[in-house]
């Protein structure tokens, strides 16, 4: 994958939405419509600080966990995950407000095992339900130690398009971009059990550099 978002100030997937927002309103400042062109402006300005896709520090450290996005931690529970790590796991949901980065952001070093699309409805994202209901895409990561870590972007009601770039069998790094899910939503990460857990319900998180856990 090579970090393949790097370098780019705004997501590549918001230039549309851009050209979009710019087209019309460098038309109506060459036709002298001022107010629409400001309104355009404005749209222009808030798509590329939605879209912004900013460096991060990404920490160094054996069996680190980091967050696979930014944003607010909604659960943190035992559960369940019968799916893919096929037994009791700890998932961490963090919720994506329209107001904070939607880059995700690979959680661990090590092999992409699987990917997976299913579809679903969009709920809002910070409802408890959405972890099954929702539309979403989960990747299944194992590290080079055996561990094996699930991380899934959901969609929401306002975000119905969510983007992942991994391919089944590539090796990833800790903190790379691979995806995003447009105008918020969640993600929930799934880890083993025994993960000694550095955030709580209500912490804030950053994608790639907040430490959500340290694997065993």
């Amino acid at each position: 994958m090579a970090d393949r978002a790097r370098g780019w100030p705004i997501a590549r997937e918001g230039l549309p939405f851009l050209a979009a927002a710019a087209a019309p309103g460098i038309a109506a400042w060459v036709l002298g419509w001022t107010v629409a062109g400001s309104l355009f402006g404005a749209v222009v300005l808030f798509t590329g600080w939605f879209f912004r896709n900013p460096s991060r520090r990404v920490p160094d450290g054996p069996n680190l966990v980091v967050s696979p996005g930014d944003g607010r931690v909604l659960a943190v529970v035992e559960e369940d995950e019968p799916r893919f790590l096929k037994g009791r796991a700890v998932r961490v949901s963090v919720f994506l407000s329209p107001l904070d980065v939607h880059i995700n952001r690979t959680p661990c070093a090590g092999l992409v095992k699987a990917v997976s699309c299913s579809p679903g409805r969009f709920l809002v994202a910070s409802r408890p339900d959405a972890t099954l209901a929702n539309e979403q895409v989960a990747a299944l990561f194992e590290t080079d130690g055996g561990q094996r870590v699930l991380c899934v972007q959901v969609a929401g009601y306002v975000a119905r398009r969510i983007v992942c770039w991994l391919t089944e069998g590539e090796r990833v790094a800790r903190g790379e971009r691979y995806g995003l899910i447009r105008f918020g939503s969640r993600m929930d990460l799934y880890l083993p059990k025994e993960t000694k857990m550095r955030i709580k319900t209500g912490d804030k998180v950053t994608g790639g550099e907040s430490i959500i856990g340290v694997l065993p």
